[in-house]
C-alpha cells in the first residue's frame, strides 16, 4: 500500500470540501470547479479511501461518486507526484473500470480536472476508437487510467498497458457491468493486479451477485450505503392512471397530444419490451430511438445525440441503459411499465423537473401491477390514487392499429 499523505484532524463526517485538508493543488482544484459542500457519499467515503480501506458504497450516478474517489485517491498518490517526463515515472498506479464509453469518458474528464494542478497524469481508453492514439497515451505513461473492461484487456493482450503497480482499482457502475455481461472481463483484468490493492465498488444496489463479487475481490471493506431517496421534486406533476396492457400505446398518444409534449423518456422493464415499443411507436408516427442493454456504444451515443439535438421525440429505454446519461431540461417521463424495483420509480422521474424547472411523471397502471404499487405506495408513504383516462373520439386508434401490426398483445 502506498503512504499517505497526512491528512491531520480530518473529520468523520466532512461538511464541506474546506474540513479535508486536501493538499493545494487538489483543494485549489475544488474551487476552481465550485465546490463548496459536500454530498452525502463525498462525505462518508471521502474519509474511509483517504485511510485507505477497501469501500462497498451504494450510490445512483449523479450523487457525486465520482469526486468521493477520485479526490482521495489524488490525495494519497500525490507522493509520487513527478515531473519527469520517463514514461517509467509514471505508471498506472489506479486503475477505474466503467461499463461504457460514454461514463467512462465522463469520469475521466472529472478527474482530469481535479488533477490539473499537479502532475498526475490521466487517460481513458475505451473500444470504437482508433487504438493508436490511445496506446500513444499509455506509452508516455499516465498514472490514473479509466477504462472499459473490453478495450482494456485490448491494450493488455497488445502489452499497452501494464498493471503491475496499481495500487488503487474502483469498479464503478459495477452492477450495470455485470448487467451487460463483464463479469467474466472484470476476472482477467483483476487477476492481473497485485494482491496487495485498495479496491472500491460502487453499484446502484447490492444485489447477491454484487456481494459475491465483492467478497471475492475486496478485503474487510466498509460499506457505505447513502440513504434511497424516498420522496419526490416538489416540481415533478405526478400522475397515476389506469390502464389495460393494450391501451397504454394509446394512452401514451393521448397524453402527448394533450399536454404538447415535443420529448420524452419512456420507461418500460426489458429489452425485448423497449425494442418493441420503440418499433411500434416509430410505425405510429413518433420519432422513437430505444436505449437498452444489448445496443452498442456507437448506437447509444448516436441516440444521445439524437435526443439532445430534437431529432428525437422519445427515448424508449430500460433503467440500467438510462443510468448515467446526462440530459437536461427532459419535459417529461413515461413509466410505460412500472418498475419492478420501486426505488427505480425515484430515479426515473428524477430525470424531469431538475433545477426548479416544472416536469411531468406519468405512469400506466394495469391490473398486474398491484403488488408492484404497493410496494410504491410504501417508499412514497402515501396512498396513490388512480385516475381514468378519457380518449378523445380523434385519437387514431392504436389499439386495433397494434393489433393488426403486431397479432398480439405486446405487453402483460
Amino acid at each position: 500500500m502506498s503512504d499517505q499523505v497526512s491528512t491531520p484532524n480530518l473529520p468523520t463526517n466532512p461538511d464541506s470540501f474546506s474540513q479535508l485538508n486536501l493538499a493545494e493543488p487538489l483543494a485549489r482544484a475544488v474551487a476552481d470547479l465550485g465546490y463548496e459542500s459536500m454530498t452525502p457519499i463525498q462525505a462518508q467515503a471521502i474519509p474511509v479511501v483517504l485511510q485507505g480501506r477497501d469501500v462497498m458504497g451504494a450510490a445512483q450516478t449523479g450523487t457525486g461518486k465520482t469526486a468521493a474517489f477520485s479526490l482521495p485517491l489524488l490525495q494519497r498518490m500525490l507522493v509520487h507526484e513527478n515531473a519527469s517526463t520517463s514514461p517509467a515515472r509514471h505508471p498506472v498506479r489506479a486503475l477505474v473500470l466503467l461499463p461504457t464509453r460514454e461514463l467512462a469518458d465522463q469520469v475521466a474528464q472529472a478527474i482530469k480536472a481535479y488533477a490539473k494542478h499537479t502532475q498526475l497524469r490521466c487517460t481513458v481508453v475505451f473500444g470504437g476508437m482508433d487504438m493508436k492514439p490511445q496506446t500513444l497515451e499509455l506509452k508516455r505513461g499516465v498514472e490514473v487510467l479509466v477504462a472499459t473492461p473490453g478495450r482494456l484487456l485490448d491494450h493488455i493482450e497488445a502489452k499497452n498497458a501494464v498493471l503491475n503497480q496499481v495500487e488503487y482499482v474502483v469498479l464503478d457502475e459495477a452492477d450495470r457491468m455485470l448487467d451487460i455481461g463483464f463479469l467474466p472481463d472484470l476476472q482477467r483484468i483483476l487477476s492481473y493486479l497485485p494482491k496487495q490493492r485498495t479496491t472500491l465498488l460502487f453499484s446502484a444496489t447490492f444485489s447477491p451477485e454484487i456481494r459475491r463479487l465483492a467478497s471475492s475481490y475486496l478485503q474487510d471493506p466498509v460499506t457505505i450505503e447513502v440513504a434511497r431517496p424516498n420522496a419526490t421534486a416538489s416540481t415533478v406533476e405526478q400522475h397515476f392512471y389506469s390502464v389495460g396492457d393494450e391501451d397504454k400505446r394509446h394512452a401514451l398518444h393521448q397524453v402527448l397530444k394533450q399536454r404538447g409534449m415535443k420529448q420524452a423518456f419512456v420507461f418500460v422493464n426489458s429489452k425485448l419490451g423497449c425494442a418493441r415499443l420503440a418499433r411500434s411507436l416509430e410505425r405510429e408516427g413518433l420519432k422513437t430511438t430505444a436505449l437498452h442493454g444489448d445496443k452498442s456504444q456507437d448506437e447509444r451515443l448516436k441516440a444521445l445525440d439524437a435526443f439532445k439535438k430534437g431529432e428525437v421525440d422519445l427515448l424508449v429505454c430500460t433503467d440500467v441503459a438510462a443510468r448515467g446519461l446526462d440530459i437536461k431540461d427532459v419535459p417529461a417521463v413515461f413509466n410505460f411499465d412500472i418498475p419492478f424495483n420501486a426505488e427505480d420509480y425515484i430515479h426515473r422521474i428524477g430525470r424531469t423537473g431538475r433545477a426548479g424547472a416544472s416536469g411531468l411523471a406519468v405512469s400506466f397502471v394495469s391490473k398486474s401491477d398491484g403488488r408492484l404499487m404497493g410496494d410504491l405506495e410504501k417508499l412514497l408513504k402515501t396512498k396513490i390514487e388512480l385516475e381514468a383516462i378519457e380518449f378523445e373520439e380523434d385519437t387514431p386508434d392504436i389499439r386495433k392499429q397494434g393489433r393488426i401490426n403486431d397479432g398480439r398483445r405486446m405487453y402483460g
